[in-house]
């Protein structure tokens, strides 16, 4: 096996290809948001749910495009660390990097404790005492070790969940769109949905919109980031978007009932194929919930890496595996925390809070552009129509945002000062010190 090329600035084999960052990218889309909110779009906006999906993917789209454009000037790992770091200096670069890891970290504790629950509809002990504890350390364990060994060996790992999880949604789509009529369709609704309404389902299916910025992270193992990383991300919200779609017009089609449904696919799948329907979405939730936190773990111990690459971390977390290539301190240090906090608690306060951070981190990012084209000149990738598109995705973001009530808002702020503290109780380590392992 040929050597791989490596990153010499930070000594990360560059193995991902277009592909890998796709296989990232959709696995951060399609994650468990999609298993649960059909119900609550059809109640707020009914058969104009469908649409609604539409209208989500449409507005992310130059959110994704702008990021494209600014992921282009860099080949580095951190994505909007290095972005707002470049562009607005090393203490927002930090509280980014700060509010991006926290947020995964606590959201893929989660995930990990919803992916349990899941496993507990096959075998119900897993979801209580010493069961589940040897079960989520399992997990935790298998999965840092994958990574620990090679970001190769993790998409691999990740390629197979991918094909899995979209096997019974495309099952589902499939059987289903023979019950898709006129009656069904949105033109035939009484009234377009309340502008409250319309609102509040716009942010909550945004949910299943989001997850797409962990991609970015990982550039620096990339083979060609400027080329590949702004494909990944625009093949994965076009096909993200065309399922959920789908998906949500079969859901009204096969289920009248679907606003008061707690597991609404799950309930469309019997719908169609009785209780093995149900059981094959069932599967799908676990193998769906699965490739997600696999996909957190390639991505989340990468920011660590790159704070602590740029001297405003412990320089440990920015070691790197002499043989594997990559950086083993930080993919362990997630693994620990992640087991600990999973072990712990559900954290469904972070829902709200990780919305807002992220809108912000993407509004963060977005506006580095300016700064960035003034200071390095043109993108290898290049937006047309000048800061049209990058204006609205800015626009966009901070109409989600106005959406967001006022508790998660101030969580939110919290959290940020509590980076604050930390930053200034490290002066020290935010010289550019050189991480063990790197090259001068």
């Amino acid at each position: 096996m040929a050597t791989p090329p490596i990153n010499d600035n930070e000594r990360l084999a560059r193995n991902l290809t277009a592909a890998g960052l796709w296989v990232l990218t959709i696995n951060g889309l399609i994650g468990a948001g999609i298993f649960g909110v059909p119900a609550e779009a059809a109640r707020l906006t009914g058969t104009f749910s469908p649409l609604m999906f539409l209208f989500c993917g449409l507005i992310m789209a130059p959110v994704i495009l702008a990021h494209g454009e600014v992921a282009s000037y860099f080949r580095g790992t951190g994505g909007p660390i290095l972005y707002t770091k470049e562009a607005f200096g090393p203490f927002v670069g930090f509280q980014t990097g700060w509010a991006l890891y926290v947020a995964r970290v606590t959201a893929f504790a989660a995930n990990l404790n919803l992916l349990v629950s899941s496993i507990a509809y096959f075998w119900p002990a897993a979801d209580s005492g010493a069961t589940r504890t040897t079960l989520l350390l399992l997990i935790c364990g298998s999965l840092t070790w994958i990574n620990v060994t090679g970001v190769r060996h993790a998409i691999g790992a990740m390629s197979i969940l991918t094909v899995l999880k979209l096997l019974p949604l495309a099952l589902l789509v499939a059987l289903g769109l023979g019950y898709v009529s006129p009656e069904t369709l949105p033109l035939a609704a009484d009234g377009f949905p309340a502008r409250s309404d319309f609102g509040a389902a716009a942010l909550l299916l945004i949910y299943a919109f989001v997850g797409w910025e962990g991609t970015l992270i990982p550039a620096g193992e990339a083979k060609n980031p400027a080329r590949d990383m702004p494909r990944a991300l625009l093949w994965a919200l076009v096909m993200a978007t065309v399922l959920y779609v789908l998906i949500q017009a079969v859901s009204v089609a096969v289920l009248p009932e679907l606003a008061a449904s707690k597991r609404p696919l799950v309930d469309v799948a019997d719908a169609l194929m009785g209780p093995v329907g149900a059981l094959i979405l069932t599967i799908g939730v676990v193998v769906s919930v699965g490739g997600n936190v696999a996909g957190t773990v390639i991505t989340a111990p990468r920011v660590t890496y790159a704070l602590a690459r740029d001297g405003l971390l412990p320089r440990w977390l920015g070691g790197v595996h002499e043989r594997y290539l990559t950086p083993h301190q930080s993919i362990v240090f997630f693994g620990i925390i992640a087991f600990g906090l999973a072990t712990w608690g559900s954290f469904a306060w972070l829902a709200g809070m990780s919305s807002v951070v992220r809108l912000a981190v993407y509004v963060l990012s977005i506006a580095c552009l300016p700064r960035l084209r003034r200071r390095m000149g043109p993108a290898p990738v290049q937006l047309p129509g000048g800061y049209l598109i990058p204006v609205i995705a800015i626009a966009v973001c901070l109409w989600l945002l106005a959406q967001v009530s006022l508790r998660p808002v101030l969580v939110t702020l919290a959290f940020l000062a509590a980076g604050t503290a930390l930053y200034a109780l490290a002066p020290a380590s935010r010289r550019r010190d050189p991480i063990p392992g790197e090259e001068q």
